[in-house]
């Protein structure tokens, strides 16, 4: 097929997706009700997913961040700060798309909280109505997403208005890629117009540029750059001072499947260790009353921190079913698996633990990380278990040494502290988004 013919088609396409969007908005409408309803979309500020603006838009240039979860927009962080240093007049919107994402940035973006001064509201779904009403009332002077939000009407509305959008720390897998090989002139349209275009890793970069036919770059990860993450350090005193002696290791991130594999770990290493304390934070705090049922079915004691339980001798299983807390507990614990990974997720962010101290064990399943874990790997940084045999034994055997304990969590150190000219890189390709273009021809 023709490069012209590619693109009439991709035309085609943008158009049918457009027109069936707009049809289907009573249904999207109804759907994000329902999420209201089960918890899911925030109770009052849900409108905003509509383009309904919750906030009025500040004079001057504006430039608008999007990162679709928890991981994406934490990751801007100091992104964001590094781009208000070279533009303090600048206004930044951040937005995401979930009400996990949301609360952690209510606290992270605010000046009067400590944060990097941003505003933040919630992405507007891909509907036309809503998009238009989002981009009428914030006027972005430029947008940056984050990792692979490929949305059709929003990257058309952008493109109607004409206003320059990049794309960095982009990931595409070998699946995707393939995909998109099959639609050049779409794939052009709607990937090919970010600029720039800055790829995670040398994968991803490899991929963009097959699909695109342009050499597209790999800065490093944003989430290799990320800050540590926060804790009250009285808090975190009073923490070990309520563990105590007792050896303690914590299990991240867990999500369905894996409660039930960190339990028969626990029960394992508690054979040979009676005062064990494991503390267990699940990826979704709302799980936290079934995940207590669970602990108390196998018949360990159970305290849950969103209830204000608290952890005494008595405790085996902590059970901090809280939201932003892992900064406290990667600091108190020495010992860290990060979930996600023995059931078929794609792990987690290993480098929040290796930043903090924390030495690291994580589970097969790093679909979404295997770069990552690639890392981790060739520098002896974590250590990879099969099962929740293989998690007892390892964990175990490092509980059971503190100085292999210290190794391992050295190890990670070092790996978490690489990447970090990421920040620079990207904030330094974006720099021209920043202030308005110059004037060109003669002024006088």
């Amino acid at each position: 097929m023709s490069g012209a013919g590619s693109i009439s088609t991709a035309g085609l396409a943008l158009g049918l997706y457009r027109g069936l969007a707009r049809l289907g908005t009573p249904l999207v409408k109804r759907h994000l009700e329902r999420r209201r309803v089960a918890g899911r979309e925030h109770d009052t500020r849900w409108p905003e997913r509509l383009g309904r603006p919750g906030l009025p838009r500040p004079a001057g240039r504006l430039v608008w961040l999007h990162g679709a979860s928890v991981g994406e927009s934490l990751s801007l962080l100091p992104l964001i700060a590094r781009l208000k240093a070279m533009a303090p007049a600048t206004t930044v919107l951040v937005t995401t798309g979930t009400v996990t994402s949301a609360r952690l940035m209510e606290s992270r973006l605010t000046e009067t909280g400590g944060g990097v001064g941003a505003l933040h509201q919630f992405a507007p779904v891909d509907l036309p109505v809503a998009v238009d009403g989002f981009l009428d009332h914030w006027r972005p002077d430029a947008a940056v997403f984050v990792e692979s939000e490929i949305w059709p009407n929003l990257i058309d509305g952008l493109d109607r208005r004409r206003i320059p959008r990049a794309l960095v720390n982009a990931r595409m897998s070998a699946t995707s890629a393939r995909r998109w090989a099959k639609l050049p002139g779409l794939a052009a349209r709607l990937i090919g117009g970010f600029r720039p275009l800055l790829a995670q890793d040398a994968d991803s970069a490899a991929r963009f540029s097959a699909v695109l036919g342009r050499p597209v770059p790999a800065p490093g990860n944003l989430k290799d750059a990320a800050e540590p993450l926060p804790a009250d350090p009285a808090a975190v005193a009073a923490f070990k001072a309520a563990i105590g002696a007792r050896p303690v290791w914590l299990a991240a991130s867990t999500h369905p499947g894996e409660e039930t594999q960190i339990l028969a770990a626990d029960r394992a290493m508690r054979a040979t260790r009676p005062d064990l304390l494991t503390v267990i934070v699940p990826r979704h705090p709302e799980r936290g009353p079934a995940i207590a049922d669970e602990i108390r079915a196998a018949g360990l004691r159970v305290a849950r921190r969103a209830v204000g339980e608290p952890l005494t001798r008595q405790t085996q299983v902590y059970l901090a079913d809280t939201l932003g807390e892992l900064g406290l507990f990667f600091r108190a614990i020495p010992l860290t698996f990060i979930g996600g990974s023995l059931v078929p997720v794609g792990g987690h962010n290993l480098l929040e633990p290796a930043r903090l101290g924390a030495a690291v064990t994580t589970g097969p399943h790093l679909g979404n990380f295997e770069s990552l874990a690639a890392r981790f790997r060739a520098a002896g940084a974590a250590e990879i278990v099969e099962d929740a045999a293989a998690l007892a034994r390892t964990a175990g055997q490092l509980l059971d040494d503190p100085a292999a304990c210290e190794r391992l969590a050295r190890a990670g150190a070092r790996v978490a502290e690489e990447g970090r000219a990421a920040v620079e890189a990207i904030a330094a390709a974006l720099e021209p988004l920043l202030e308005p273009a110059e004037a060109s021809g003669d002024p006088s």
